[in-house]
């Protein structure tokens, strides 16, 4: 079932607050309750969400250009961190003129684990008592705009903007234990990277950035090898 934000937990001064993709502002939001305070100056950063004593910064994408700013934040105050994952994402064609050319539903399909292709950035912030890390599972609509001037990767057409259309699952990680969840029930000990991607249905080099993470968080160490592969192990 979608959850979609009350009217209650939507701050009329919590939107357009500055400049920013929807994404960023429509999960704001949805994750505002009554009470809270939006873009507030604290030790020289501006926050987007105070809750009390707790700190909320949202960011969509690049986990790594917050890590000196919440490295600073956690010293003196309980820092979460809100990401979003595109369980379902519709992908939505205009022309440079803002026309529709097309919609249609994105066959990618996000879950919580790819969380690792972020955390390989800052895995020393997750060891920080301070610190915690939401994972949003959403509905979400990418508009793309046929202008000459995105990634080639994309044909030339750019990413315009990026729209909350619901939540599917909230997943909270409060500390490095909970990160131990992502590691699959039938992986026998001690395992390497590849053993690991075939338990997980994973690819091979996602294998290897959740190792890494997971070795930085201190849940695995190296513990020998077999042939040219690493083993690990639970710390």
């Amino acid at each position: 079932m979608i959850c979609e934000p009350t009217p209650d937990f939507i701050h009329p001064n919590s939107i357009g607050l500055r400049n920013e993709r929807s994404l960023h502002g429509d999960i704001r939001s949805w994750y505002a309750m009554t009470g809270d305070q939006f873009e507030v100056p604290i030790d020289g950063s501006i926050i987007d969400i105070v809750r009390g004593d707790l700190l909320i910064e949202i960011q969509t994408r690049n986990l790594g250009k917050l890590k000196h700013k919440i490295t600073r934040l956690l010293q003196s105050h309980p820092v979460r961190l809100i990401y979003p994952i595109a369980l379902h994402k519709w992908i939505v064609k205009q022309d440079a003129e803002g026309n529709e050319l097309s919609r249609r539903r994105s066959p990618k399909k996000g879950n919580p684990s790819h969380i690792f292709n972020e955390l390989i950035h800052i895995p020393q912030l997750i060891k920080h008592p301070n610190f915690s890390l939401e994972v949003l599972l959403i509905d979400e609509e990418e508009v793309r705009c046929d202008d000459g001037k995105g990634s080639w990767r994309r044909k030339r057409i750019s990413i315009a903007d990026r729209r909350l259309l619901g939540v599917q699952e909230r997943v909270l990680l409060a500390s490095p234990a909970d990160y131990r969840t992502f590691l699959p029930a039938n992986l026998a000990m001690p395992f390497s990277v590849k053993e690991l991607a075939s338990a997980a249905k994973w690819r091979p080099a996602f294998a290897r950035k959740a190792v890494y993470a997971l070795r930085h968080i201190g849940l695995l160490n190296v513990c020998g090898k077999r042939g040219n592969e690493l083993l690990c192990e639970p710390a």
